[in-house]
């Protein structure tokens, strides 16, 4: 999977297996709005019945598999979060971008690794699959 993620110096293509960076000619496309009755959201991603939000609080991450009926926290020990992308193709696979780097989960945020890479002040992220 390849991280498109938009930053104040650029965008930016992050392969999220090798930690390579390149260049990117266009910023990431904003993903499909999510509406949720949650406060402090500053960013959100679904697919299926996963929902991923990042708050604006300790730890950073609200994590649904049940298209928001329920919510855990997640991402304890994670920094504040300014975006969050979720694979379509598995919704246990999301990446989450915080001031400077890209966190990644393979377990529905139950888990996060994070990249080597230090990038330029992030502002979005999506997620480029096949």
């Amino acid at each position: 999977m390849i991280a498109i993620v938009g930053t104040r110096g650029g965008s930016f293509a992050v392969d999220l297996e090798s930690d390579e960076v390149e260049p990117w000619d266009e910023p990431p496309e904003p993903p499909p709005a999510v509406m949720l009755n949650l406060p402090r959201v500053v960013a959100a991603a679904a697919s299926g019945a996963a929902v991923y939000a990042v708050v604006d609080a300790k730890p950073p991450l609200l994590v649904s598999h049940d298209a928001g009926s329920t919510w855990r926290a997640a991402g304890h020990g994670l920094p504040a979060g300014r975006a969050i992308a979720v694979s379509q193709a598995n919704p246990d696979d999301a990446v989450f971008a915080a001031r400077n780097r890209l966190y990644t989960t393979h377990d529905g945020g139950r888990f996060w690794t994070a990249l080597t890479a230090e990038l330029p002040e992030i502002e979005s992220v999506a997620l480029r699959e096949g």
